[in-house]
Formats: structure tokens, C-alpha cells, sequence
């Protein structure tokens, strides 16, 4: 399959599932399940800096308009976009990238996908819940809900992984 129309056809996949599925799940204790980050992580090593944030522009703001967020994915998303590519320098083999490979967790392996999304993670819920509660005295809240999401996001977007992936049929 073509990349360009499997990067398209996860797109779409990644925001209906999320605006209709997941936007629709109530946990309590400010818990969000947001899958949509692994859209972004899943993109080829080579995607270039301005595809990325213009991507997970247009990924986060078809969100926020249906989610009536004013931008907090918007946000997050561009946020996640912008330091992917310093995370994926930080956690790269010597010899770099293999275009050909895909940074999943069946091509990269299970430490370097749990260091990397789990990072990238860390960068999109914090500054979504910083946006959202917007004061610094709630901090601790912003915390909890921060790591209760990211478990929950990091859980969900593994199932997910293991659903789309060719690699883990079982044979």
C-alpha cells in the first residue's frame, strides 16, 4: 500500500475513533483517553518537521471542533509533533533510522517504543492538562491526571498497536 494512503487512512481512523469513541468514555478523577498521539508517533522516521506539525495540526483541530475544545488538542498535539523528532534523536541506534522500518513496537522494540511514545506521552497529556486547568496551584491535579491518562492512553494505544499491526497476527 501506498504510504501517503495508509498515513490517510489512519488519519481518518485515528479521529473518528477518537471523537466518537473515546472523546465519549468517562472515567472520573479527570481521566482522558486520548489515542490520537499515536497517529503522530507512527508516522515514517523520515516525515520532515513541517509535515508533522501541519498533520497534527489538522489531526488536533478536527478534534477540538468536534470535542468543543477550543484548541487543547490543537495544542497538545503540535506540542507532541514538534519535540518528536528530538525524542527520536535521543533514543536512536548509532548507525540511525531505517527508513524502511515503521517506530512501532514490532520493528523498534519494546524498550525503545515504552521510552519513546512514553515520552512523548508525557509531553502531549501534561501540556493538555496544563492548558486545561491553566493554574499553577493545581499542579498536583495536573500531575495526577497527567499519569492517570497516560497509563490508560499508553495501555489502550498498545491494544490498538497490536490490532493494526501485520507483525503480531498470530499465524
Amino acid at each position: 500500500m501506498n504510504v501517503a494512503i495508509k498515513i490517510a487512512i489512519r488519519f481518518f481512523l485515528f479521529w473518528i475513533m477518537q471523537v466518537l469513541v473515546f472523546n465519549q468514555l468517562e472515567f472520573g478523577f479527570g481521566i482522558h483517553l486520548m489515542i490520537y498521539p499515536l497517529f503522530i508517533m507512527l508516522l515514517p522516521f523520515d516525515t520532515g518537521i513541517f509535515t508533522l506539525l501541519l498533520l497534527s495540526f489538522g489531526l488536533g483541530i478536527l478534534i477540538d471542533a468536534f470535542s468543543n475544545t477550543f484548541g487543547l488538542h490543537t495544542s497538545a498535539l503540535v506540542m507532541m509533533a514538534y519535540f518528536r523528532p528530538i525524542i527520536f534523536n535521543l533514543f536512536s541506534q548509532r548507525e540511525g533510522y531505517d527508513p524502511l522500518k515503521e517506530p512501532s513496537l514490532f520493528d523498534m522494540g519494546t524498550r525503545w517504543f515504552i521510552f519513546v511514545y512514553g515520552y512523548l506521552l508525557l509531553i502531549h497529556h501534561f501540556w493538555f492538562f496544563l492548558i486545561e486547568i491553566f493554574r499553577f496551584n493545581e499542579i498536583l491535579m495536573i500531575l495526577q491526571n497527567t499519569i492517570l491518562s497516560i497509563i490508560i492512553s499508553f495501555i489502550v494505544s498498545l491494544l490498538i498497536l497490536t490490532l493494526i499491526s501485520k507483525k503480531s497476527k498470530f499465524k
